[in-house]
């Protein structure tokens, strides 16, 4: 009589069983390594994006949005790396049925008797929350980059309306997915101490203890340079994409060139400030009483003063979509024409001390040049702020 075949291992180990470092309990490969640096990589991502979102503040828009550009990619490779990688890796391995579900939230108040290799079904809930909402916050940040901020691949066909409503969308998205988190990390401690293993452990070794049982899965085989080819094309084509969009001209942006009598009556004394920064009743206001400009006489003839109203009344702030226009272009309520009385400015700029404004480099409020390296465009974008410490001029 032949002798008898050894058992094949169960299903549901997708690596030999071994023993550990230790040469203590065996343990089991759970998480490859694309799984385990998708997972650390979204997690020093999305930090240093609250960091720079919640704490920094617009100044440090250009880092946001370099971090946010990774965190999107990382999901995109995590996604691919769900179709295409070993068992565990799998969206169709831990995608619960309800009734599974319903079944592991019966089973909380209890230790298990079989455990989960990959992610239990509420795990695998927050797994696709997870993945999910840094995805929705890359699109509604797109969406505001574009409409406000007329940036991005999007500044050619968003409105400022829809900008400013993305942005909204966008801090909501960002609180829900600081709850996610928070809700992960519990679930994280009580799974650790009802299957009597340390996960966050696991998800750096990538082992988990062998005994108690795990629940039976079918085994997949990984493709890693299928998911590999994917990821590179799709990461090129949306780069390549984004490049080729980002060049078309923005919606609603005032031209660059100002005319040549306003660059040279208004530019000698002061930044010649875009029309686009009031509307068009302050800028009449303004040329109809030049004698007695602030604390200046800057008379111009008839003929003057009627081709700069012309060219102010066409592109005072009411005609344009960007940020600035629709900032400022409510007047001061005490009639001031003054630009840094009008609620949108002293809005934009009251966490700033006032001694900025008095000490050099900056000496008045309406230096905007001084911190704002494209003030003469009329962009104001936040990664061309440069904040200027009191008497660092």
């Amino acid at each position: 009589m032949p002798p008898a075949l050894p058992k094949p291992p169960p299903p549901y180990l997708n690596a030999m069983t071994q023993q550990d470092d230790a040469g203590g309990a065996a343990v089991v490969r759970v998480w490859d390594r694309g799984v385990r640096a998708a997972h650390w990589l979204l997690v020093l991502g999305i930090a240093a994006s609250a960091w720079s979102g919640f704490v920094l503040g617009r100044t440090w828009l250009a880092w946001h949005l370099a971090v946010g550009v990774g965190v999107l990619a990382v999901v995109f490779w995590r996604a691919v790396w769900g179709v295409l990688g070993p068992t565990h890796a799998r969206f169709a391995a831990f995608v619960p049925h309800p009734a599974a579900l319903i079944a592991h939230l019966r089973g909380l108040p209890r230790r298990p008797r079989m455990r989960h290799a990959g992610h239990n079904p509420l795990g695998a809930l927050m797994v696709l929350a997870l993945l999910g909402v840094p995805a929705l916050l890359g699109a509604s940040g797109a969406v505001a980059l574009g409409g406000m901020l007329k940036q991005g691949p999007l500044r050619a066909f968003l409105s400022y309306d829809l900008g400013h409503g993305a942005l909204g969308w966008h801090r909501a998205l960002a609180i829900m997915l600081l709850g996610l988190i928070a809700l992960h990390l519990a679930g994280v401690a009580l799974e650790s101490w009802r299957g009597r293993e340390n996960l966050v452990r696991a998800m750096l070794t990538g082992d988990k203890p062998a005994a108690p049982p795990f629940v039976p899965v079918t085994p997949a085989r990984a493709r890693p340079r299928l998911a590999a080819a994917i990821t590179a094309c799709g990461l090129g084509a949306a780069s390549l994409g984004t490049v080729a969009l980002a060049a078309l001209p923005a919606r609603g942006v005032p031209p660059a060139v100002p005319d040549p009598l306003y660059a040279e009556q208004c530019g000698a004394c002061h930044l010649g400030f875009p029309p686009s920064l009031a509307p068009a009743a302050t800028w009449d206001r303004l040329l109809g009483d030049l004698r007695h400009h602030f604390t200046a006489d800057a008379t111009l003839s008839a003929d003057q003063v009627a081709q700069l109203r012309a060219w102010l009344d066409a592109n005072a702030a009411e005609h344009w979509d960007t940020l600035p226009a629709h900032l400022l272009r409510t007047p001061a309520a005490d009639g001031s024409l003054r630009i840094t009385d009008t609620p949108g400015w002293r809005r934009r700029h009251r966490a700033i001390a006032a001694a900025v404004f008095s000490a050099p480099p900056v000496y008045r409020r309406s230096a905007c040049e001084a911190c704002h390296a494209d003030a003469a465009s009329g962009r104001f974008a936040p990664q061309r702020i440069a904040l200027p410490r009191p008497g660092a001029g």
